[in-house]
């Protein structure tokens, strides 16, 4: 969408808006890796979604800043907190819904899900048609480890120093969030890395992608979403803006 005049903005369309985070990712991944990967599904997906829409959906440029606390104990890391992307997020669906007929955001970190949740549903409860859907992987590690290093070898080979890479604090999230929480990413891990890059590749990398885009592609045909705004699995619905509508 950047890359465009406003002459070839389709009213009406889908955006997707990819929304990430600039904040430490270990020492051998880059700030953006979040923003690196929403984007890159985010666009991937309205690729996809081009062939089954009567409008191309558009890809609204990334919000490259998040709700990151928990990594403030790193330099390089830039967090609005929660309000503030609060209101980013409200205002940009508030914009958007003058022309467009359709906003998803397209989330890449984890600690954005809360304001996801409580702006998205605000927005919903004033009428405007938005929705919002994580990139998570199944049985993914944490934070910059195997799973996100994958990712970014196969994004963005040329950012990942893969010689820097260190092994962190390999315990499960559900029993490292309250330590997080109540202290920081730094107190629990030194490195930052929470999980273990070993083993990474950038063909795994490839196949994730593919997952992701393939389950947003799915949830965005079907367009039901429970009360937080999530999209969710479920039969498609054909609506006005699918090409299948017309037969």
């Amino acid at each position: 969408m950047a890359h465009r005049t406003w002459p070839t903005v389709p009213e009406g369309s889908l955006v997707l808006v990819p929304i990430g985070s600039t904040e430490q990712h270990g020492p051998h991944l880059p700030l953006n890796t979040d923003s690196v990967i929403a984007e890159s599904v985010a666009r991937r997906t309205a690729e996809e979604l081009a062939v089954r829409l009567t409008r191309p959906p558009l890809v609204a440029p990334v919000i490259a800043y998040g709700a990151s606390g928990e990594h403030a104990g790193f330099p390089g890391t830039v967090s609005l907190g929660h309000e503030a992307l609060h209101a980013v997020i409200v205002e940009t669906v508030r914009s958007l819904s003058l022309w467009a007929g359709r906003v998803v955001f397209v989330n890449g970190h984890g600690g954005n899900t809360a304001t996801l949740d409580a702006a998205v549903g605000q927005l919903r409860a004033e009428g405007h048609a938005v929705s919002w859907a994580g990139c998570g992987v199944a049985a993914g590690d944490a934070h910059a480890g195997r799973t996100e290093t994958s990712l970014m070898l196969h994004l963005a080979p040329e950012d990942v120093r893969i010689t820097e890479a260190v092994a962190g604090d390999t315990r499960p999230l559900h029993v490292l969030m309250p330590l997080l929480t109540a202290h920081g990413v730094r107190a629990v891990s030194p490195s930052g890395v929470l999980g273990d890059p070993a083993g990474s590749s950038a063909e795994e990398g490839h196949r994730h992608v593919r997952t992701m885009v393939s389950r947003l592609v799915g949830l965005i045909t079907t367009g039901t979403t429970d009360d937080r705004g999530r999209l969710l699995a479920q039969e498609p619905a054909i609506g006005p803006d699918s090409k299948a509508a017309g037969r």
